[in-house]
């Protein structure tokens, strides 16, 4: 026997072969014809026998989320031939596999799934796993709320939902006004199917770097203060964010806040002043937004109640005695009104607000800037911070932001921020399978020790009750 790469050649079979090649080619130009035709022959076979056998090993696979038997109409969600615990661990060979997935079409699921998955809601919980939910007794005591502000990608609203959910939280959806009948439907089937989950009672239709944006939160906030749900946080998403913390873990470092609210708020450059010191008026844009806000040479006057400007993002991490005054405030409610005409207005509401005098949680105007290095809320990674800060996107780069892949989910998971921004199905599916396979792991294993640790009967809520 010959080995020839990984092949075994029997020597004696050859021979043989090779005298009746002989008789059936006596011309020895025929008999080199065919030699370099078999030849040839043979490299193709191999190359295609080696291209199926990586295309096979490669391909994306479909699975259900959790046992769907009695189901047989059910809608699957993609899951990806991956090994996540490798991808974790940075195996090269899986980070290479994770590589030729992205290079693959991806199948996204389009919204008319989602509503046809959701349209049995018993299907659409068991197929997701939320019978599986499990939370301490520490979670259930400390339960949080959401604002989720989303306008596309139904199927992926739903995998952020299902990430960040436990069935002692509180959620609200705002959708966008000018958002598809098909993604309005999408969102208005998971409010349905979930008792803990509602759409905000007044929507907007948002328009970019406007007023709008901001007061979509605060509509979902003030729907949240009248919640039966007594929440200790609400922490604000877009479409684009994913949880990098358990809800466990999450419960666990708000508890160290003691009160406090985590945001940014800086002060603002000379630049970022002309965002309010000028009077802006929204105008239609040749680009994918529409419309914006546009800086006018109408000069604004200062701010209401000698407030001083603070600058920050959108997102933020409140506690429910800081919106609760909110609401009620006077100085609130007239800085709202100010700000109406400036432009991005979310990005110094918060940021400005939390260094008032006396405000629960307050940060003294006095205490120096908190960035987005320092705040946890969210872990964004400019393209000019690669290198020096961040190691490399894996992904790519929208408008000087990282749109993350796989090759980041340790850095993720390690880095000590809460939520990730941004992540995207259509550039890295396999970091979103992986990082709500590991939070989920992370949940099910904090809470076995936690109970394990306190010898108490077991206290697990799942969502029973919704499946029956």
């Amino acid at each position: 026997m010959l080995k020839y790469g990984s092949k075994y050649v029997n020597y004696t079979g050859m021979q043989r072969e090779k005298m009746k090649i002989r008789f059936a080619f006596p011309s020895r130009l025929r008999k080199k014809n065919f030699i370099s035709s078999l030849s040839l022959l043979l490299v193709i076979c191999a190359f295609l026998l080696l291209f199926l056998k990586f295309t096979v090993k490669y391909s994306i696979t479909i699975e259900t989320y959790g046992s769907t038997a009695g189901y047989n109409d059910v809608e699957l969600l993609h899951r990806y031939n991956i090994d996540c615990n490798a991808i974790y661990e940075m195996e090269p060979a899986e980070l290479g596999k994770s590589l030729v997935i992205r290079k693959q079409v991806v199948v996204e699921e389009q919204d008319k799934s989602l509503v046809n998955l959701i349209s049995n809601c018993p299907r659409y919980l068991l197929s997701r796993g939320y019978g599986d939910v499990q939370v301490s007794e520490e979670e259930q005591a400390f339960p949080l709320a959401y604002s989720l502000v989303v306008h596309k990608s139904a199927s992926m609203v739903e995998k952020i939902l299902r990430a960040i959910y436990t069935p002692n939280n509180i959620y609200c959806i705002h959708y966008d006004l000018k958002s598809s009948e098909l993604f309005r439907e999408s969102m208005e089937g998971l409010a349905r199917c979930l008792p803990n989950v509602f759409i905000a009672s007044k929507l907007e239709a948002v328009t970019y770097a406007s007023i709008s944006r901001l007061n979509a939160d605060l509509n979902c906030l003030s729907d949240l203060i009248g919640s039966k749900v007594k929440w200790r946080y609400v922490i604000n998403l877009c479409g684009q964010d994913f949880p990098l913390r358990s809800n466990i873990e999450l419960v666990a470092d708000l508890k160290k806040l003691r009160g406090g609210n985590m945001m940014e708020t800086s002060r603002p450059s000379e630049y970022k002043k002309q965002r309010f010191s000028f009077h802006h008026e929204l105008q239609n844009a040749s680009f994918e937004y529409h419309r914006l806000p546009v800086k006018t040479n109408k000069a604004k006057g200062p701010p209401p109640h000698g407030i001083q400007m603070f600058i920050g993002s959108a997102y933020f991490v409140l506690s429910l005695e800081f919106v609760t005054y909110m609401n009620k405030s006077v100085l609130a409610r007239d800085f709202l009104m100010w700000s109406n005409d400036t432009y991005s207005p979310d990005e110094h509401f918060w940021a400005t607000l939390t260094r008032v005098p006396g405000v629960p949680g307050e940060v003294p105007r006095a205490q120096a800037d908190i960035t987005d290095l320092m705040s946890k809320t969210r872990l964004v990674k400019w393209n000019y911070l690669e290198g020096p800060l961040y190691p490399s996107c894996t992904g790519k780069h929208v408008r000087s932001v990282c749109i993350y892949g796989a090759g980041e989910l340790r850095w993720l998971l390690n880095y000590g921020s809460w939520f990730a921004n941004k992540v995207d199905a259509k550039v890295d599916p396999v970091l979103i399978q992986c990082l709500e396979d590991k939070l989920q792991e992370k949940q099910r294993l904090l809470v076995k020790a936690m109970k394990s640790q306190q010898k108490i009967p077991s206290s697990v809520l799942a969502v029973d009750v919704i499946l029956q």
